[in-house]
């Protein structure tokens, strides 16, 4: 039975982790799945994910949380974006990540996540330059600014997905071997 459930964890994290495109935390639930496979499901000697991994695990999240929010900010940031600029560049992400996916859903399997990703830095340029529009900034101030913002996100999410990457293989491995 333990190695239905440590193939269930693997896939689950495997999908948990796609939802890192939608701009959700899906690293965090990786962290909460392996969590709750540690605490409620018996395993052999020496297999199973064990609190060390989970804590590892748990770093790495917010280590990803870091990466995706610095770069997100920062290359905005560095072009002369203001508050209001990023606070709406993070809207216009989730908005335009879940709507991205959408879109893009009669793509099979790999549809949904470029249309989430695309979306999201489209929804990050729209943010950010609605609201570099809303302090009175020119139009080219703006969108030199929303270019930021649309490349910030980008590299922000690749870093994001990078961790939740070697999130998954850690606990694959640490729940297999």
């Amino acid at each position: 039975m333990f190695y239905l459930w440590a193939l269930l964890l693997t896939l689950a994290n495997i999908a948990a982790w796609c939802l890192n495109t939608l701009s959700l935390p899906g690293n965090w639930l990786i962290v909460g799945l392996s969590a709750l496979f540690a605490a409620l499901v018996p395993s052999p000697q020496g297999q199973g994910i064990g609190w060390t991994g989970v804590a590892i695990l748990a770093g790495l999240a917010v280590l990803g949380e870091v990466v995706e929010f610095f770069a997100s900010a920062a290359v905005a940031g560095k072009r002369g974006g203001s508050r209001r600029g990023m606070v709406l560049a993070v809207g216009g992400t989730t908005i335009g990540s879940i709507a991205g996916a959408f879109i893009s859903l009669p793509i099979p399997i790999i549809g949904p996540l470029l249309g989430a990703l695309v979306g999201g830095a489209l929804g990050a340029f729209g943010g950010a330059w609605a609201g570099e529009a809303w302090k009175g900034k020119s139009l080219g101030e703006g969108y030199h600014i929303s270019k930021g913002a649309l490349w910030g996100r980008l590299l922000g999410t690749a870093g994001k997905l990078a961790i939740g990457t070697l999130m998954v293989v850690i606990a694959a491995i640490d729940t297999w071997f």
